[in-house]
């Protein structure tokens, strides 16, 4: 009898200390995988100048550069890139395909639903790439819903198909297309009147357009779009979070800061001294 009990106690402690270091390996958090291995995962979505890829395939942008300054500064090294669209940026970052979503992406209650911020490193208003000349004398969400023959194009996904909607923009009025270079061809080929986004993209969608687009400079909205943009992570992730915003509170509006945004359009007129917890108040 004594034999027969000892064989099934010996299987449960092996049982157990198998258990045990299966539990102590699930229990490492993002932020100790990272400073163990040096590297992280970032999505981003092609939206210049936030974050995009240039002709030779490296990724740049606002917030992919920033990204790498900030995550040196917690022992982070090598920072790769993984692109998506943007409406698969939330989905992506859920599903574990990268560690942060780095894109500039609007603070919202919605998605701090989803996702946990950063405070935002910056703010910016919107405006429309238009065809030359603004044919339509588009300047506002009102001129567009005044004028049923034009059509809207909106990067699926975006905070601007809300804001449109709450406007009055209908559906059919709108084109929800997956990225920024969609809604340049749809301005430019005339299957959209007008494409609404940030005032940096839209200029930069100005540039890549030539001759046949431009970017308004007299657009009229509502000032609570602004939109203040940030870093985003899993809600479990709360302790990566945490480490970043520090680094960020340290550093955002530095000269160093200044220096690396500005090829990307950015400015001291783009800091914000908004936090998270100011823009998901009920």
């Amino acid at each position: 009898m004594k034999n027969l009990i000892k064989i099934p106690v010996a299987a449960l402690f092996i049982a157990a200390a198998a258990l045990s270091i299966t539990t102590t390996a699930r229990a490492e958090t993002t932020l100790e995988r990272i400073q163990r291995t040096g590297e992280i995962r970032i999505g981003y979505a092609n939206e210049a100048p936030f974050a995009y890829t240039r002709p030779d395939g490296t990724v740049t942008g606002e917030s992919p550069e920033i990204t790498r300054v900030i995550f040196k500064t917690i022992g982070v090294t090598q920072v790769n890139a993984v692109l998506t669209e943007w409406g698969g940026l939330i989905p992506g970052l859920l599903a574990g395909r990268f560690d942060v979503i780095a894109a500039g992406m609007y603070v919202t209650p919605e998605r701090q639903q989803q996702v946990s911020f950063t405070d935002p490193h910056y703010q910016i208003g919107d405006t429309l790439l238009v065809t030359k000349g603004n044919p339509r004398k588009l300047n506002s969400y009102a001129s567009i819903v005044a004028d049923k023959r034009v059509k809207l194009a909106i990067m699926s996904g975006t905070a601007e198909y809300g804001y449109a909607r709450a406007a009055g923009v209908p559906d059919a009025q709108i084109m929800q297309v997956p990225n920024t270079i969609a809604q340049l061809q749809a301005v430019r080929t005339g299957r959209a009147h007008a494409a609404v986004g940030t005032q940096l993209t839209m200029r930069d969608l100005d540039v890549k357009g030539g001759s046949r687009v431009e970017a308004i400079t007299d657009f009229k909205d509502d000032p609570a779009h602004i939109g203040y943009g940030a870093l985003a992570f899993r809600k479990d992730d709360q302790d990566l979070r945490d480490a970043v915003n520090a680094a960020l509170k340290v550093w955002l509006g530095s000269e160093e800061h200044l220096a690396l945004v500005a090829p990307f359009g950015f400015d001291s007129s783009n800091l914000t001294s908004k936090t998270v917890a100011d823009l998901v108040q009920p």
